[in-house]
């Protein structure tokens, strides 16, 4: 009967151990780069330290090949570029969401929103409903709306000249027609 016991209470404590092993992201600063067709590559730099699950998912979708091929498909002069989203409207995403880590929703991030910084785009509704689109900020003044609402997960530490080119050569829309959306080639995790 001890013995019986004995097993009933190891398992027990082995599956709570499995319970409470949820993921608490991807600490440390890595580094990607994001080739755009027609216009070149972009370097990244993501900060697990500020945002630990948005840089993991980030990161898992890069090393899936989740981003090649997709597109930009949301332009707002003066603001921001947004892609990621495998139907390119707007209304895709990944099959999993992550928690939004930014201050509105209880977590403390203190990435500005400042030109080349790279957050999720989410629901405006559903704070934890970031999942596969991102945007890029195109000027400073994008912190008075974004910080504190929205995950800064990154920055573009190289070729936000480029960024600058392909959003000359665009007509604002929140829903780009398919034939000028910029195409993601890639982005690929270094480190």
């Amino acid at each position: 009967m001890k013995k019986a016991v004995s097993i009933v209470m190891s398992a027990v404590l082995i599956l709570l151990c499995f319970a409470s092993c949820g993921s608490k992201g991807m600490k440390g600063t890595h580094h990607a780069e994001m080739v755009i067709k027609n216009y070149g590559t972009v370097k990244i730099e993501l900060y697990g330290d500020q945002a630990p699950l948005t840089v993991e998912n980030f990161v898992n979708l890069c090393n899936k090949g989740f981003y090649d091929g997709l597109t930009f498909h949301r332009y707002v002069k003066d603001f921001v570029l947004q892609g990621g989203d495998p139907e390119g409207t707007g209304l895709g995403g990944c099959e999993s969401s992550v928690k939004g880590e930014f201050s509105a929703n209880g977590v403390k991030n203190t990435i500005k929103h400042k030109k080349g910084v790279i957050s999720m785009a989410r629901n405006q509704f559903d704070f934890n409903s970031a999942s596969s689109q991102f945007f890029i900020c195109l000027k400073n003044s994008c912190s008075d709306d974004l910080d504190g609402q929205y995950a800064a997960f990154g920055k573009i530490t190289e070729g936000m000249d480029i960024i600058d080119k392909l959003c000359a050569d665009l007509t604002e829309s929140d829903c780009l027609p398919k034939d000028q959306q910029p195409v993601i080639e890639t982005i690929k995790v270094i480190d």
